[in-house]
């Protein structure tokens, strides 16, 4: 992924370029067939500016939408003077080839480490190759599209600015914005889209591009549905990019000292340290020792701590933080479960299911979770010990 990838792009175009378009003026999109290095057809739809110069965006969806998700806001752009390209993922809306989602996990992560990028970079030399199409461009994406976009900046230093709606991403996006010129990022998140406001604020604390713009909502569900309960933040988009991009007016940042200096924060960005999870580990003991109602000993906030090292690939590291968690709270049937997660993931079977035992065990008095979320950790418990039994080594 850390290559320049070049690729032809061969499309089938069904478009007619207007000319210079009257502003307000309505824009329709015309659909585009682009094909991917592999021959896959992927289905995008082009937002034409007209005649008139001026930046191209790509707007990357989230999954469980397609590119249709991003009409009302492409044609806004239009009409601002951008040229726009929506492309769905393979799999998802008009496009060929698999959906992810419905693959297994190993091909499923190659599908998203390594295809994604390259099908991506299609759509980005289409759309650069536009008429009126400026040097400066910009990407935008929703949940996984959050992912994609940080990363597609990487391979292409022509991206200036990012629209980023409830996601998150791993640690090599993370690292992009922390090491290069920072983008400028325009983050919004939602208060009922669970852990999503906290994997926004630890984007915008790795980037720390003082022009960042925060919108935090109470309500509004996830990525591009906050459109519908919030129809002015799409303006506010609009209003970004050409801040940004074409240099109308400053960009309308936001004051995100105090999200960047909050403790939860300043773990989750301790955790891409090279020695993060034995800091974690020592802060999380510090804390107890000096108050157990810390924010950051909550158990879903250090679940979720040990989740990030397992998923980075540090699974000693994320073994470590969730055994304090159960230590810490040793009557959570979910703080046992997640533990035994960690444990398979690093191989230790015996442990695994010892943890997973316990998880079964507490889960029918665990008075810390509802009904349903009982039946999950059961669920979860279960079938890792499941797993454990149809695949005795040897």
């Amino acid at each position: 992924m850390r290559r320049s990838l070049f690729l032809p792009v061969l499309a089938t175009v069904l478009l007619v370029l207007a000319g210079s378009r009257a502003a307000g003026a309505p824009v329709g999109g015309a659909p585009v067939t682009l094909q991917a290095a592999d021959g896959t057809q992927l289905a995008a739809t082009y937002y034409s500016a007209g005649e008139k110069p001026g930046p191209g965006i790509l707007l990357c969806h989230q999954c469980n939408r397609d590119r249709s998700s991003w009409n009302e806001l492409a044609e806004m752009l239009a009409r601002a003077g951008f040229h726009v390209l929506t492309v769905d993922y393979r799999g998802y809306g008009q496009s060929g080839g698999n959906r992810h989602l419905d693959l297994p996990g190993a091909e499923r992560d190659r599908i998203v480490r390594d295809v994604w990028p390259r099908d991506l970079d299609v759509a980005f030399e289409y759309l650069r190759a536009r008429p009126g199409v400026t040097a400066a461009m910009g990407a935008g994406g929703a949940s996984c599209g959050v992912n994609n976009s940080i990363q597609l900046s990487k391979r292409h230093p022509e991206i200036k600015s990012l629209v980023l709606l409830s996601g998150g991403t791993d640690r090599s996006s993370r690292q992009q914005l922390k090491d290069k010129s920072s983008l400028p990022l325009l983050i919004a998140a939602a208060d009922d889209d669970g852990n999503v406001v906290q994997y926004m604020e630890w984007i915008d604390a790795a980037s720390g591009n003082p022009t960042n713009r925060f919108v935090e909502y109470k309500t509004g569900g996830h990525g591009s549905e906050m459109f519908k309960a919030h129809p002015e933040l799409q303006g506010e988009i609009v209003a970004w990019y050409e801040a940004t991009l074409l240099g109308k007016g400053k960009p309308a940042s936001t004051d995100n000292a105090a999200r960047r200096n909050a403790p939860t924060t300043r773990l989750l960005v301790m955790t891409d340290d090279p020695d993060g999870a034995a800091k974690l580990v020592q802060t999380l003991q510090a804390e107890k020792a000096k108050s157990s109602s810390s924010t950051v000993l909550e158990p879903a906030f250090v679940n979720l701590l040990g989740y990030m090292l397992v998923g980075e690939g540090d699974a000693k590291g994320g073994i470590a933080v969730l055994k304090f968690n159960a230590d810490a709270h040793p009557t959570s049937s979910n703080a046992w479960d997640s533990l035994g997660d960690a444990y398979l993931a690093d191989g230790q079977r015996e442990k695994a299911r010892e943890a997973s035992e316990k998880a079964l065990e507490l889960v029918g008095s665990d008075p810390s979770v509802s009904a349903e979320r009982r039946e999950i950790i059961r669920k979860s418990a279960q079938g890792k010990l499941d797993q454990l039994k149809a695949k005795r080594p040897g």
